[in-house]
């Protein structure tokens, strides 16, 4: 037994001093990232918290990008599809507090204080309404927030295989334990995901293949993933998530808004049931609503970008 203890103790004190090197190596390289790799938008203090807001081109329509739950990197995220739009129209991608270049907040994740501060970012950044909002997954809700509150500010929604409030209140959806996102996020924050190995950092970070990238693009990608993996702000904004789908329910369909959502056949979203079935659905209900699906998984713009850059072109030229 006195072994056993000795052993137990010596795993433990083993374990702390990983711990200990893994945080203070990650402090090292997070200071030496942000040196090399600053943010490639503006920083706009929202709140008392720094905003990332990323933006190109120069046509007379803007479209807002909008990063789902836990996307690391926004900006990059959507280069492969927006890189596409910028002969035609302005692109802006929205990092909210937690993702990205932007700082992270201990703010709630409350629809309508995200949204307001999103609203408030793009101000101060100097960009105009009204909008085309482009939402990938979670953030879809926020853009049918958007729509509900202040339509005059929005042309059209365009959602990449995009969350609606059926998706999280129906009786089978569970996210995972507190517990399991709570070790994830332990993990993020003293840096052991920087000890995964190339295939696990690939399966986390697909567009580390992509051809749409620069090498620049994936080192990027890679450094704030590093940053901005599952950090509170993230776990703020599932922790709100039935209660923000709700509200929005309870507002109902905007449907004078015209909205084309790309869905994805093959989401791998198995927590969350009828995924595909719902969003058809919810488009019936638009007075200007379009679906196409796609047989991609889950982040279709990265798999099929080139059609959806078309497809977008196409629908906005029809409707403006």
């Amino acid at each position: 037994m006195k072994i056993f203890g000795k052993l137990l103790l010596l795993g433990s004190g083993l374990i702390a001093a990983l711990f200990i090197f893994s945080t203070f190596y990650h402090i090292y390289q997070l200071r030496n990232e942000a040196k090399k790799y600053p943010p490639p938008g503006k920083l706009i203090t929202v709140d008392n918290n720094k905003m990332h807001i990323f933006t190109e081109g120069q046509g007379d329509i803007t479209l807002v990008f909008m990063a789902g739950s836990g996307t690391s990197g926004p900006t990059i995220d959507f280069k492969p599809l927006w890189s596409k739009l910028l002969d035609e129209y302005r692109i802006t991608v929205v990092e909210k507090a937690g993702y990205g270049w932007s700082e992270q907040s201990a703010g709630s994740g409350d629809i309508e204080k995200m949204l307001e501060k999103t609203r408030k970012a793009l101000k101060l950044s100097g960009e105009d309404g009204p909008y085309v909002l482009v939402p990938h997954s979670m953030s879809g809700l926020e853009a049918i927030y958007w729509a509900q509150k202040y339509p005059d500010e929005i042309r059209a929604i365009i959602g990449l295989d995009p969350a609606i409030p059926d998706h999280y209140l129906n009786s089978a959806f569970k996210l995972p334990s507190k517990s399991q996102l709570y070790i994830m996020y332990f993990m993020s924050r003293i840096g052991l995901t920087r000890f995964m190995g190339s295939s696990e950092l690939e399966r986390n970070l697909p567009l580390l293949k992509s051809k749409d990238l620069t090498v620049e693009d994936k080192e990027k990608l890679t450094a704030v993933f590093y940053k901005s993996s599952l950090t509170k702000s993230m776990l703020n904004e599932i922790d709100y998530i039935e209660e923000n789908a709700s509200q929005v329910k309870r507002n109902g369909i905007p449907s004078d808004i015209p909205m084309y959502f790309f869905i994805a056949e093959n989401s791998d979203l198995s927590i969350i049931p009828n995924w595909t079935a719902d969003l058809s659905k919810y488009l019936d209900e638009v007075k200007s609503g379009n679906y196409k699906m796609l047989n991609t998984g889950h982040y279709v713009h990265h798999e099929k970008s080139d059609l959806i850059a078309q497809e977008i072109k196409r629908f906005i030229r029809e409707k403006f």
